[in-house]
């Protein structure tokens, strides 16, 4: 099964060389399940010929906001619609589930209670996952037909579907504690609070359920649907 990744960002160019970058985090949570990979780096530019070059789909993170001023994203939105008219799986993760929303008609804004950074417990209907979280920006209004899985104190719309085809998270599955560590080295001075940064550096080695989401990720690109 290939999976086209469409890559709305890039990792730190400091620890790229040793990390990778997020298409490259998101091959490896998935190894093993029997995916071929294909990257597009829709935030420079590139793009597929459509919803058929690929077999499911994946948005990544991205240090961009949904509703900022790009030349890609209006692109990226006729994208997503297109991957469901065509009934094709598609994931997105952190921005993938901001763009996602907004595409479908939902709303995105930088949320005024701030940033969630760090192992964070999500309630998935009774079962509490925890995953690497970095964002400000946050779904605050759900597109119609929209139905939340996950949620916490701190994000209402922490995980969504759409029908059987769409799924989407806040948190971030693929970042490791080193990804987590670069991102509080290289990116947050100046835009997290000196607070949060120090507490999610104490808590980077917080086991996390990084390994059973990306299951349940996978076994949804993989999901047989009625066509």
């Amino acid at each position: 099964m290939k999976i086209g990744i469409l890559q709305t960002g890039h990792s730190p160019d400091e620890v790229r060389g040793d990390l990778g970058d997020y298409s490259d985090m998101f091959a490896s949570i998935l190894g093993g399940h029997g995916f071929d990979f294909v990257t597009f780096n829709v935030v420079d530019g590139e793009f597929p010929d459509g919803p058929e070059t690929a077999d499911g789909w994946l948005i990544t993170g991205s240090r961009h906001g949904a509703y900022e001023d790009h030349p890609w994203i209006p692109k990226l939105e006729a994208l997503i619609r297109a991957i469901r008219d065509a009934g094709k799986p598609l994931i997105g993760v952190c921005f993938g589930h901001q763009i996602i929303a907004q595409a479908l008609g939902g709303r995105v804004e930088k949320f005024s209670g701030g940033w969630a950074v760090g192992p964070t417990a999500y309630d998935f209907d009774g079962e509490t996952l925890i995953l690497n979280a970095w964002h400000q920006d946050q779904v605050t209004a759900l597109p119609e037909g929209a139905r939340v899985l996950a949620s916490n104190d701190f994000c209402a719309n922490a995980a969504v579907a759409y029908g059987d085809t769409i799924l989407t998270l806040q948190a971030h599955p693929e970042y490791d504690a080193r990804m987590l560590s670069a991102l509080i080295t290289y990116r947050a001075p100046g835009v997290v609070p000196a607070d949060q940064i120090a507490q999610a550096r104490d808590n980077l080695d917080t086991p996390l359920d990084a390994t059973r989401f990306a299951d349940r990720m996978a076994a949804f690109l993989k999901k047989d649907r009625m066509r």
